[in-house]
């Protein structure tokens, strides 16, 4: 008597399965995005040199321990803080900056090269507020920016950076060549010089 053989099972159809499982997945899985503060930092050195600064050309601004806003010892609200420090980046103190539009206190910054902003917050103070005062910190950079782009370019700083650095913008020939040296060119009108400093423990 001949032996019956096994039935094959068919693999095909499992194989569907298990790819329409995958794509199902691909699709449907959300991969979380790192949030932050987006900043570069400095090289790490042993013994940095430390540049000389005059005193006025510092903006200290202070967050304390009850979340109240010092700016050189002055107590100041967060909605008034990107205006001083407007007026702080174009004092133009020395009458050295052409593009300037500030008040020339003999008291303040020298010129947009010579501003530095320095952030500190007490161990207490809140996340919330020391972002809020960052954020309007450089919102004041880029106000200035934005301005000096829409005059010589006729578009905001924001815009040709977003655009310049946009992937997408690599296929468009000559595009990012175009505007990189623009966006370098407002960055140097106005370097962003914000100094975090170290909390002050209690």
């Amino acid at each position: 008597m001949a032996k019956r053989e096994a039935p094959e099972v068919n693999a095909g159809s499992m194989a569907d399965i298990a790819f329409l499982l995958l794509i199902f997945f691909l699709v449907t899985t959300t991969i979380g995005v790192d949030q932050g503060i987006n900043r570069l930092l400095p090289r790490y050195e042993e013994n940095p040199p430390v540049p000389p600064i005059n005193e006025r050309n510092i903006m200290r601004v202070l967050v304390n321990m009850d979340n109240q806003l010092l700016v050189n010892d002055q107590v100041m609200k967060i909605e008034d803080v990107r205006q001083a420090a407007i007026d702080f980046l174009e004092n133009n103190g020395d009458g050295t900056c052409t593009y300037c539009e500030g008040k020339k206190n003999s008291k303040s910054s020298d010129n947009p090269d010579e501003a530095v902003i320095s952030l500190m917050n007490d161990g207490q103070t809140s996340y919330e507020t020391y972002i809020a005062v960052q954020n309007e910190l450089v919102a004041a950079y880029y106000f200035l920016r934005d301005r000096e782009s829409m005059k010589r370019y006729g578009k905001k700083y924001t815009e040709l950076e977003y655009v310049a650095n946009d992937p997408a913008s690599k296929a468009i020939e000559g595009l990012v060549e175009e505007l990189e040296p623009k966006v370098k060119r407002i960055q140097e009108m106005f370097p962003m010089r914000l100094s975090e400093a170290e909390s002050k423990k209690n």
